[in-house]
């Protein structure tokens, strides 16, 4: 295997630390490594990952060397990736590509140096790996059996690819199955948000006005730990039935421009661009924070954040202050980027148990049967969604009823009875 690209080797007995905390609070994953151990399905195979790479990404791709793989991993975030991971990750035998705060130039080139691997399967976050599988690696695509997606962004990337008759390979969209959505999504994203703006801030959110944009399960999420914390919470929203629900959850509803004169914290959780515009800025109260928690950095507007302020400096770790014309003040976190991974540690260990355990399942369903797929975006398949909420069951010790069998065949039948 080639050589890792990793920005100090010194720092792996740190990071492996880190990996075996992680590992020790994720059971699912633990009993799909103890079968991966003695199935070894993936002897032979070669799977790129790009994932935030930080610990509890590290033990998923050392889950998938136990089960036979061959593993080349990077990050899918400049400021997510954690150099002692990395270097923990490259000791314990995968190729890793990828150190914190890259150069734009220096991140393509960990993503391409990952894909020289020649993979059978892509695990992917976002979609880069995929999107190089299509233009400038194009001639690597052959090779690709399938993959997996773990992001909405990223599923939304694909689902555009296939529109457009242009998707080379079939991918799973592991963001849509339940057990990654009604938990990753929502709780995981609603408590690494909040941790990662404290982090940054030390400030306290009680009292505070909370505007989230985006009442998907990540707004939900965010919105509901918000009120936890003793926010008021507004919710911007463009999907009508979505505002209904907010309105009901009992949340404030309100257009965007007129929510951008009331909020003391903003943010962002759409999968869409320019949610915060320059029209929002002018109407901000001094010292308003800007936060993201979608996958890319472009909710909020640089462009027009760095036009309309006179002056920028950074105040703390993490936040830059824009300072505009008349004096008000503006706190972008973590550049803009994923504040709960880039200011934070990410979706605490359990949540993301059952994400990973979705993302190896997945990628062993793809082994199996990918090269009888059509090049679609596919679900998760039922029995594997299903699998992940009985591990995770089992792991705390609960039992469930079962239908009987007079009970499924009743389910089944169209007759019924009066």
């Amino acid at each position: 295997m080639a050589t890792s690209l990793i920005r100090d080797p010194k720092l792996a007995p740190e990071g492996q630390q880190k990996i075996e905390w992680v590992a020790a609070h994720m059971p699912v994953l633990n009993a799909i490594r103890e079968d991966f151990l003695r199935e070894r399905p993936f002897e032979g195979v070669r799977i790129a990952l790009s994932i935030h790479l930080e610990a509890k990404t590290a033990y998923l791709a050392l889950v998938l060397k136990d089960g036979g793989a061959e593993v080349a991993a990077t990050g899918s975030n400049p400021l997510s990736t954690r150099d002692d991971i990395a270097a923990a990750l490259a000791a314990a035998g995968v190729r890793v590509c990828a150190w914190y705060n890259p150069t734009s130039e220096e991140y393509h080139r960990h993503l391409v140096e990952t894909l020289r691997i020649n993979p059978h399967i892509v695990i992917d976050d976002g979609g880069d790996l995929v999107h190089l599988l299509h233009t400038d690696l194009r001639e690597l695509s052959s090779g690709v059996i399938g993959g997996c997606e773990e992001t909405t962004t990223g599923v939304l990337r694909l689902q555009a690819l296939e529109r457009a008759g242009r998707l080379l390979f079939p991918m799973v969209a592991v963001n849509n199955a339940r057990t990654k959505y009604l938990f990753d999504n929502r709780y995981g994203t609603g408590e690494s948000v909040w941790a990662g703006i404290m982090r940054a801030t030390n400030l306290l959110v009680a009292g505070k006005t909370v505007v989230v944009f985006g009442y998907g399960w990540c707004g939900k999420g965010v919105s509901l730990r918000a009120k936890g914390l003793g926010a008021k919470v507004i919710v911007c929203e463009v999907d009508p039935v979505k505002a209904i629900e907010a309105v009901m959850d009992g949340f404030e509803v309100l257009p965007s421009l007129a929510a951008a004169e009331r909020g003391d914290i903003f943010i962002t959780t759409t999968g869409c661009r320019d949610v915060l515009r320059a029209e929002h800025f002018s109407r901000m109260k001094d010292r308003a924070l800007l936060a993201n928690a979608g996958h890319f950095n472009v909710e909020i507007s640089l462009p027009d954040l760095e036009r309309v302020a006179a002056s920028r400096r950074p105040v703390r770790t993490n936040i830059e202050e824009f300072r505009l014309p008349d004096g008000r003040r503006l706190y972008l976190l973590a550049e803009g980027r994923l504040v709960n991974l880039a200011a934070g540690d990410g979706h605490p260990a359990e949540i993301m148990d059952l994400s990973f355990a979705l993302q190896a399942l997945s990628a062993r369903y793809v082994l199996r049967e990918g090269r009888g797929l059509e090049r679609r975006v596919y679900p998760v398949p039922a029995a594997v969604d299903i699998r992940v909420a009985e591990l995770k069951l089992s792991s705390l010790g609960i039992e469930i009823d079962r239908l009987t069998p007079e009970q499924e065949a009743y389910l089944r039948s169209w007759e019924g009875e009066v």
